[in-house]
């Protein structure tokens, strides 16, 4: 983060005082105080020659934050008098003048070797210190440096710097607290102090060596983040980032300056903080704010570096008093504050290393007796006095304490092996459990699948929903009520064991167990009302299981395919099974109690340990038995629960004590069975629910998985496909699993946290195809003569020949030849012939279109071996290059429904002969049907006119046409010019960038702020346009336009912004000249009653309306004066106009909108089958803007199935599995014989009733398909194994391609999760690309972010166009809407990657849609709200309320899910402000009405955050200027988003508010309870994005018939 701008005069410098602590807070035996003296005496005399005293920590007024104030130094006095100081100061000049001459500057030693500095790189010291000299200037002198990276410095210069590295005089990198003992310098790139608002990286003026620092400054307290300053005599730097070699010694520094800040935080006022707050809760309160640090291992370790810096950080911010502007209580005056300088030098005092004049010995306190030694230490403590060998000691210390403690935390591992899990044997715990039993209910049960989203985007099992369940019980295939012991505590690869549960969910209130009470009495326990009001269900097979614990308080978690479950109270039927589980936890507890009472772990063995178990008295919960040999059976046989609660134990001691290594060798010894530990975020989902419960009536669920109806075509393409690539040794997969942990986070740390863009990398990806490579020429002497004479010339005027001989062989024009480019060449280059032509020169060439084998593009090895792919990509070759001719058969087979099988024959003829030709030997003949367009993501139909040998290529016009859009152009008269392929006038409207008038601001940092501070393009009218007239030719840099700019209602206020329309512009006299280059686009500005009206969000044509005149001055607004003439657009706009917006292509011709408006009006609707419809967002969209028509949808749940009857009263819905309905189509067209289904579908179509086979559609009757299919089952597949075939039979995407197949409607949508495009290692996307392109379809694939059109929420998805090839294959939608998203790309191969649109974080044509304008209007209703229709109660304000609402007077599904009254009392508690969530709840107990007392704060969250990302978001407010997250299913404040609670009321968002969000106009119905309406909402595709892809579509359409 930036920090303030700083002005610093020298009068304020101010010279060195001690800050941090005197020593470190680790315990140090006298073994170890020898060797730790020795190295610190040698340390000490390597640095004694230079050792200076000179100036740290200045502090800056952070009291007015932003990134514009100038902070001025002040002048503190801390705990030093003005003769101390003058004395250092003097001290230091005196030191100076006796080395060197007043006129020469010290400086340290350079590279001598390196003379040119511009040419190699600058070597710091033998150590790895490179600095990289590719990019930016180098400059050997420090003000030349600061003079080329000059801003708008106001006084004494400041700037950024980054890549840096802090060295002494010998160039050896050191600590910046070693600036107390040293002079220290920098080497590191200086960049100007005001960041660049372009995308391209800045490039700064490197300098070497420069310096010496004078002293340094943390800034940025009421920012929240600390920004650290050094100064030199000549400027002041802002520390950005150091160099990756620098790191290891700048991240201490830099944790101790954030201590700092949090310290502000917690007890300044104005930062709502408390001073009154004691040491112990400030201590709490860091361990939470910094549990995120990577450099700390718990809340242990972050407490204990927070006192050991306790005297450091008391020192920064009692300087703060000195500076301070507000009214906050003084710092010097703080109890806490105090306390914590106080306790670090108590805990100093233990370990402090005094350095003895006469031998320089280490002594070590030992903390009691002599009285006169501890005050004598004491006073060391307290002195600001250090002589320079007792300085330095300490920092080293301190140094050696941060490099132990990153040590311990890289390092630290659970005592057993992350590779292996011990099994537990059934018959060993046997006698610990009750009886057999069987599980009994008389409860209607809900299958969890149906409860679950199966698409989520990420699949790490830590990001899974989180739910509580209560009056559970778990059992095994035959509902015998089995232990949780026998399922492993980690995810395990060969589970033997199936073991599944039932119970009543509720959301996850983050309560657990009492350790002190009775099985079964958790902290809930007084939430009786709200475990009834929960769902029954039954679970899929529990993978794994987990203990966290603290204080008395215990958590024991499951997790299946699905979900997270937290265990409430058990079912009294299966309590007698739990209390082992319990008991055994408790036993752990008490372990980990003796051992901590120890003086030294160590010294307890496993046989102590166990002997004093023995001694428990009976009455307390963990004894087991007075017998020795009984104990130590259970421990044994029990141990995996013994482990795992001293795996999350904080200290290192305990966990690995020689307890824990001893039950280790003795469980291995006992227990011969281990499993595999599986990589964590592997999840595998794709077998069915198969809980006994399942075969129990009445089964709730329909939603069986059933092997997929499919036809032969889908099932032969990718049952090959899996038949042919089965891994031949999956060793190598396996070992890449076990991949240790510490390993991937430090990967993470390296990683670039700033990407602006975000790309999708599918594995395996394809190399790059490159037609640039060197071809080898065979024979120079090679005959070659021409056939035939000249017929015609090209546009060079070479004479064009039909034919030559080479080799032997004719080639031709329409023929495909053979080029070797490298003998090593896996693949030899095919080029189609255009046309060939004699040079000037007698050289006898042909000009070739490269054509690309289907595993070179994104098909990969799911490519069938002998298709190629025409491409873009041409070039002239010599026919001496010319290897051979190959047979490349160009195939255009007749489309349609009737003519499919046909086809089919057809195919199979030819793969039978292909397989012929291959066993014989002869060489492959290839064939063609399809352009791939790696650039555009798509496949498109072969064009017309090939290889016509007339000495044009298609190719070539793209490409001349391309490169004259980029050709910049100016008319005669200088009335208008040509811009990226558009054409501007005078007097015409235009987008500008916005950081063409102000900076770029910084965007909210919390999930639902994110597009907070974005901004939308600037509508501008063009006045004059503008060239150098010593310019002999147009150039853009040399072209300006004056312009006059035009306010929108946000430039006023975000409350004008909120009450006024979208499309309104105000009129002003501003007038700006701008560089040409600055333009974005075309729009228009027109009177308001010449606005075309809006049926729904989303339609938006690039046209804005101006009635106003807005004063920027005075921020007044007023009617238009008689006087102003606004000259308005003329015509009609739509997106055509924008379409050649900066980033946007377009193949083929360009045929207007407006040209084709009405040319359609009487043409009929797309006949469209929407299947896996939902309750029909998709659908709604897509007859938004008038393409479509839905008259069948298939969805299998009814709920959600009859929400779309109600909306669609016109289509004919189908609930029933998919599966069934295309059997019983197939069935009723005769086509059994094509249709691979189970005997189970079978049936089911037997039972249906003559009236809905009547109904069924037909091929040749469905124009449009469309449908977001799940694909939950094999997403989680990291390697095949034999069951992947049966696994991948049941994936619900190969029966919709099966329809696509069986129906070959003209055009065909996917649509999905984002991360389909990767699922399966990116085989599923691409097999459903082959399977299309099998079909004949043209397609084209790219992700998109929902938010960029018309909706207030993040929601991106991936979906794939299919069209025929008569048909025109539509384009993406032009994003209208500002939307903190980045640039979703796709790699295709190495070098290519596809965005379907581009990001609109830099500027749209609209603003972003707020979580205000979205629900604004709506009425306050509180938690638990159930009443269904209500009065709306105010009019509708923004421009969406108003659209949204539509003609609606009563406003229905208004209602919210009830929380518990724990829930209900935290949500109350979550401050009503921006970004809060549960890390803003006071840590304190609380009281509910039955008398419990429970944490306010869920004790699983500060727990384990650390491993979850801080739980960001959970309990978490909306932001009325920011955004919806991700619309999901089950809103719940632990649920996988999270942050679901209304701005300014406590409680969950509505059904409606969701739906809004959602883009679902007020008058949309949905079925079914709360839950069912949530998740009908949580799985649609939002009816703005369906629209915009729609109106795409209807371009598509309309064009072949304008053509």
């Amino acid at each position: 983060m930036m920090g303030a701008k700083k002005t610093l005069a020298p009068k304020n410098w101010v010279p060195a005082k001690e800050n941090g602590p005197k020593t470190h807070p680790l315990q140090i035996t006298w073994t170890d105080a020898s060797e730790l003296q020795t190295d610190i005496d040698r340390r000490v005399l390597r640095k004694r020659k230079t050792i200076q005293q000179m100036g740290s920590a200045s502090l800056l007024d952070s009291s007015q934050p932003g990134l514009k104030n100038i902070k001025n130094k002040q002048k503190l006095a801390i705990s030093k008098t003005e003769e101390e100081v003058m004395a250092k100061q003097k001290k230091r000049s005196s030191t100076e003048s006796s080395e060197q001459p007043a006129a020469t500057r010290k400086m340290p030693k350079r590279a001598a070797a390196c003379k040119n500095l511009k040419e190699k790189s600058f070597m710091i010291s033998e150590k790895s210190y490179i600095i990289e000299t590719e990019k930016d200037q180098i400059v050997e002198e420090e003000s030349l440096a600061v003079c080329m990276t000059a801003g708008q410095d106001d006084g004494r210069p400041n700037r950024r710097i980054t890549e840096f590295i802090l060295h002494d005089e010998t160039g050896t990198g050191q600590p910046l607290e070693m600036l107390e003992v040293n002079d220290l310098y920098i080497t590191g790139v200086i960049l100007p102090h005001e960041a660049s608002t372009g995308k391209k990286k800045e490039k700064g003026v490197k300098c070497a060596g420069f310096g010496r620092i004078e002293s340094w400054d943390i800034s940025g307290y009421e920012d929240g983040s600390p920004v650290i300053w050094l100064s030199t005599d000549v400027a002041d730097y802002d520390c950005q980032k150091p160099a990756a070699s620098y790191k290891k010694f700048y991240d201490c520094f830099l944790e101790k300056s954030r201590a700092c800040i949090e310290v502000y935080k917690k007890l300044a006022k104005s930062s709502g903080g408390d001073p009154k707050i004691s040491l112990d809760e400030l201590l709490a309160g860091m361990a939470r704010s910094m549990s995120g640090s990577k450099f700390f291992s718990g809340t242990a370790s972050i407490k204990e570096f927070v006192i050991s810096q306790g005297e450091f950080i008391y020192n920064q911010l009692i300087g703060l008093d000195m500076t301070s502007k507000t009214n906050d209580q003084m710092f010097a005056d703080i109890p806490a504050l105090i306390a914590l300088r106080d306790e670090s030098k108590k805990q100093a005092s233990f370990v402090h290393a005094q350095v003895m004049p006469s031998n320089g010995s280490l002594r070590i306190d030992s903390g009691v007796g002599d009285e006169k030694n501890k005050n004598q230490m004491d006073s060391l403590a307290s002195s600001n006095d250090e002589d320079e060998d007792a300085k330095l000691a300490r920092l080293l210390q301190e140094e050696e304490y941060w490099q132990s403690m990153r040590q311990k935390k890289n390092s630290r591992s659970a005592p057993v092996s992350n590779k292996y899990y011990i099994k537990i044997n059934e018959d060993e715990i046997a006698n610990d459990y009750p009886l057999p039993a069987f599980y009994k209910t008389s409860l209607q049960e809900t299958d969890e699948f149906i409860v679950y989203d199966n698409d989520y985007d990420v699949y790490d099992i830590e990001d899974l929903p989180r739910n509580m369940l209560h009056n559970w019980s778990l059992y095994n295939m035959d509902a015998r009520l089995v232990s949780l012991e026998l399922l492993p505590m980690k995810p395990c690869s060969d589970i033997d064991v199936a073991i599944f549960g039932s119970g009543i969910m509720t959301t996850d209130d983050g309560s657990g167990f009492q350790l002190d009470n009775e099985v079964g009495q958790s902290s809930s326990d007084g939430l009786e009302a709200q475990t009834e009001d929960g769902m029954p269900i039954y679970l899929s097979a529990i993978k794994e299981w987990g203990i966290e614990f603290g204080s008395s308080m215990i958590f024991i978690s499951i997790r299946t395919d699905m979900a997270w479950y937290r265990l409430g109270k058990p079912a009294k039927q299966y309590a007698p099974w739990y209390e082992t589980v319990l008991k055994t936890a408790r036993l752990a507890i008490s372990i980990i109690t003796l051992l901590k009472d120890q003086s030294r772990v160590s010294r307890l063995s496993f046989g102590d340990v166990i002997k004093k178990v023995s001694e428990f008295n009976r009455k307390e919960g963990s004894y087991i038995s007075s017998d020795p040999s009984a104990v130590e059976r259970y421990v044994v046989v029990h141990g995996q629960i013994i482990l795992q609660v001293f795996a999350v134990f904080p200290d290192d001691n305990i966990r690995k004590s020689a307890f824990v290594t001893g039950l280790t060798l003795k469980m291995e010894e006992r227990h011969h069975t281990k499993w595999l530990v599986k990589k964590k975020k592997v999840m595998p989902r794709s077998e069915p629910n198969l809980n006994p419960r399942a075969a129990v009536g009445p089964i709730v669920s329909k939603r069986k998985a059933m092997q997929a109806t499919t036809t032969r075509l889908i099932n032969r393409i990718w049952g090959e496909y899996y038949s042919n690539h089965l891994p031949e040794d999956s060793k190598e997969g396996t070992a890449s699993e076990l991949k240790d942990e510490n390993e991937v986070e430090e990967q993470d740390e390296n990683e670039d946290e700033d990407n602006e863009e975000e790309t999708i990398l599918l594995e395996g990806t394809p190399k790059a195809h490159s037609a640039s490579k060197q071809t080898k020429t065979f024979s120079a002497d090679t005959e070659i003569r021409w056939e035939g004479e000249s017929e015609g010339k090209t546009s060079s005027g070479y004479p064009v020949y039909k034919q030559a001989i080479i080799h032997g062989e004719v080639i031709s024009a329409g023929r495909s030849v053979l080029l070797e480019v490298d003998e090593t060449d896996e693949f030899p280059e095919i080029y189609y012939v255009e046309y060939m032509f004699e040079s000037k020169n007698g050289r006898k060439m042909f000009h070739g279109r490269t054509m690309q084998r289907g595993c070179q593009t994104v098909l990969g090895n799911a490519a069938n071996e002998r298709e190629v792919f025409l491409t873009n990509e041409c070039r002239n070759l010599g026919l001496q290059d010319v290897k051979q001719t190959v047979v490349v058969n160009i195939q255009k087979r007749p489309w349609g429904n009737q003519y499919r099988k046909d086809n089919i024959i057809a195919d199979k003829v030819d793969r039978a002969r292909a397989e012929e030709r291959k066993k014989k030997g002869l060489p492959t003949e290839y064939y063609c049907k399809s352009l791939y367009w790696p650039e555009r993501g798509a496949f498109f139909s072969l064009p017309h006119m090939l290889g016509l040998g007339s000495g044009v290529c298609p190719s070539c016009k793209i490409q001349d046409a391309e490169k004259e859009n980029d050709v910049f152009k100016i008319n005669s008269s200088k009335s208008g010019f040509q811009l990226k392929g558009t054409e501007y006038s005078l007097h015409d409207y235009v987008y500008v960038t916005p950081f063409e008038f102000e900076e770029k601001i910084e965007q909210g940092i919390h999930k639902s702020g994110r597009n907070v501070g974005l901004k939308a393009y600037v509508v501008c009218q063009v006045l004059e346009v503008i060239v150098k007239k010593d310019v002999k030719q147009a150039e853009i840099q040399c072209t300006q336009v004056k312009i006059r700019r035009f306010f929108r209602p946000e430039d006023v206020s975000n409350e004008k912004a909120y009450c006024s329309d979208i499309q309104e512009v105000y009129y002003s006299d501003e007038i700006h000249i701008i560089s040409v280059e600055s333009i974005e686009g075309k729009c228009e500005v027109r009177k308001k009653n010449d606005i075309p009206e809006r049926s729904a969000p989303g339609i938006f044509q690039n046209v804005f309306f101006c009635e106003l005149l807005y004063d920027p001055a005075s921020g007044s607004l007023r009617k238009l004066p008689a006087h102003v003439k606004v000259k308005y657009s003329n015509g009609q706009t739509s997106d055509a106009a924008a379409r050649k917006r900066k980033g946007k292509c377009k193949e083929g011709d360009d045929v207007s909108a407006s040209a084709r408006e009405g040319n359609t009006l009487n043409e009929k609707h797309l006949a469209t089958l929407d299947i896996f419809a939902g309750c029909g967002g998709l659908s709604e969209g897509l007859q938004q803007s008038g393409v479509s028509s839905t008259k069948w949808a298939i969805e299998y749940e009814e709920p959600a199935g009859d929400a779309f009857k109600a909306n669609h009263p016109e289509a004919l819905v189908f609930i029933n599995n998919c599966n069934v309905i295309l059997r019983a189509v197939m069935e009723k067209c005769g086509d059994t014989d094509d249709c691979i289904s189970t005997s189970e579908a079978a049936e089911l179509v037997a039972k249906l009733d003559e009236k809905e086979i009547s109904s069924l559609p037909m091929p040749g009757q469905v124009d449009f398909i469309n449908g977001g299919p799940p694909c939950q089952g094999f997403s989680g597949m990291n390697r095949f194994n034999q069951s992947s075939w049966s696994k991948v039979q049941c994936e619900m995407i190969l029966a919709f391609l099966s329809f696509a197949d069986y129906f070959r409607p003209r055009y065909f949508l996917l649509e999905n999760v984002r991360n389909f495009v990767s699922f399966n290692k990116g085989q599923t996307f691409r097999l459903t690309l082959a399977s299309l392109l099998e079909m004949g379809y043209q397609v084209r694939f790219g992700i998109l972010e929902a938010g960029a059109y018309g909706v207030s929420q993040s929601r991106k998805r991936a979906f794939i166009w299919a069209a025929s090839p008569e048909d025109v294959l539509p384009e993406w939608p032009e994003p209208m809407h500002v939307f903190s998203a980045p640039q979703l790309k796709i790699t295709l191969s190495e070098n290519v990657q596809y965005a379907a649109v581009r990001s609109t974080a830099n500027g749209a044509p609209l603003r972003a849609i707020t979580v205000r304008d979205t629900i604004g209007d709506l009425p306050a209703v509180g938690n638990g709200a159930s009443k269904g229709n209500i009065e709306y109660q105010n009019d509708p304000v923004s421009w969406f309320q108003k659209t949204i609402r539509g003609d609606m007077a009563v406003l229905t599904d208004h209602i919210s899910k009830e929380m518990n009254e724990l829930n209900l009392i935290r949500c109350q508690r979550i401050p009503k402000r921006p970004g809060a969530d549960w890390r803003d709840l006071p840590e304190e107990k609380i009281t509910l009405s039955t008398g419990q007392v429970v944490d306010l704060i869920p004790w699983c969250l500060p727990n384990t955050a650390k491993r979850h990302n801080q739980w960001k978001g959970l309990f978490g407010r909306l932001d009325w200027q920011g955004n919806f997250p991700t619309s999901i299913t089950d809103p719940q404040p632990m649920g996988k988003v999270g942050m679901c609670f209304h701005p300014d009321q406590d409680r969950i968002l509505t059904v409606r508010e969701c739906a809004r969000s959602q883009g679902f106009p007020d008058s949309y119905q949905f079925s079914g309870n709360i839950i069912h309406k949530h998740r009908q909402i949580g799985n649609a595709v939002p009816p703005p994005l369906a629209l915009a892809l729609g109106r795409k579509l209807k371009e598509a359409v309309d064009s072949k018939s304008f053509t």
